[in-house]
């Protein structure tokens, strides 16, 4: 398993509360890039995790938080 940053480190991750945040990849229309992270649900602010430079990154994350199903925002 592949982590970011090159280590596995678990105290260098971040904390998620699906009760109050839900994940999201941030995609943006004019460059591409792909960040993914969590939004909070009640001030809709944006924490992000990780760039996502390849598809294998994005399991790595959902590998990271036990994820399944991520939405992609533009």
């Amino acid at each position: 398993m592949r982590f970011p940053f090159g280590k596995k480190n678990e105290s260098a991750k971040i904390p998620f509360d699906p009760d109050t945040q839900y994940a999201v990849i941030r995609s943006s229309i004019c460059t591409g890039e792909k960040v993914a992270g969590f939004v909070n649900k009640e001030d809709h602010r944006f924490t992000d995790v990780m760039l996502i430079r390849s598809p294998g990154d994005i399991d790595v994350f959902k590998e990271m938080y036990g994820l399944t199903d991520i939405k992609t925002e533009y």
